[in-house]
């Protein structure tokens, strides 16, 4: 195994990882729409899906105290939709309460589930994400000795901080925890730079760029379980 000491834990990313984030956000936004029709008519009139989602990107580059939470981005790109369309602002927790409960409603990759029992089964996992998924909806929670949340934390990944604490909800030095994700850039590079070895889930999603180095390169959750042995 290409790892300098033996790994004693796993960081595991979620979205891209264990499932795809994409089809999960487009059928949210979609129902999204459908609840705003009904409760904030001309919200709805006035904004397509895609003119909702601009509105986030929008807002993101703003905002870049959000940036680690997707909620609160999410929660007041829809009040500004309300704001700008005359109707209720206090409709935007409703309304991202509707869109939160299906954004959990994953699929998860064919491989994922019983290559996580596997691994978790082994090792202790901590969840670390971007993302807003809750493990406990999702039903997967009790896989991970922990989780740690982007939005929680105060900061993301690529940043060094967020993996540290997440090795120490762990319990563990940093070069025995190894780190798995989809992406090179936030997954990987993130890692390694705080001193975790890193696995690239490697799905297709991404371009690794030049240089790109991770201790282990693998196309699914199961693959990585038979590299590790467990």
């Amino acid at each position: 195994m290409p790892f300098s000491k033996p790994i004693r834990a796993v960081t595991l990313d979620l979205d891209d990882t264990l499932w795809p984030i994409y089809p999960t956000i487009i059928r949210a936004e979609t129902l999204l729409h459908v609840w705003l029709a009904e409760h904030a008519p001309a919200t709805a009139q006035a904004h397509t899906i895609s003119d909702l989602r601009r509105l986030r990107e929008q807002l993101g580059a703003e905002r870049p105290d959000l940036a680690h939470d997707l909620s609160a981005l999410r929660r007041e790109s829809i009040r500004r939709a309300l704001l700008v369309s005359g109707e209720d602002p206090a409709l935007a927790e409703p309304a991202f309460d509707h869109f939160f409960a299906e954004r959990q409603r994953v699929e998860l990759y064919e491989d994922a589930r019983p290559a996580l029992a596997r691994i978790a089964a082994r090792l202790p996992v901590v969840a670390l994400s971007n993302g807003n998924a809750d493990l406990r909806t999702i039903g997967l929670d009790y896989h991970f000795v922990a989780a740690v949340s982007a939005r929680e934390f105060g900061v993301g990944k690529p940043d060094a901080a967020i993996f540290l604490h997440a090795c120490e909800r762990a319990g563990f030095a940093p070069d025995e925890v190894l780190h798995v994700g989809d992406d090179p850039h936030l997954d990987v590079l993130g890692a390694q730079a705080a001193g975790q070895p890193a696995a690239w889930v490697d799905r297709g999603l991404h371009r690794a760029p030049e240089g790109f180095a991770p201790q282990l390169r693998v196309t699914d959750m199961a693959q990585l379980a038979d590299r590790l042995g467990v």
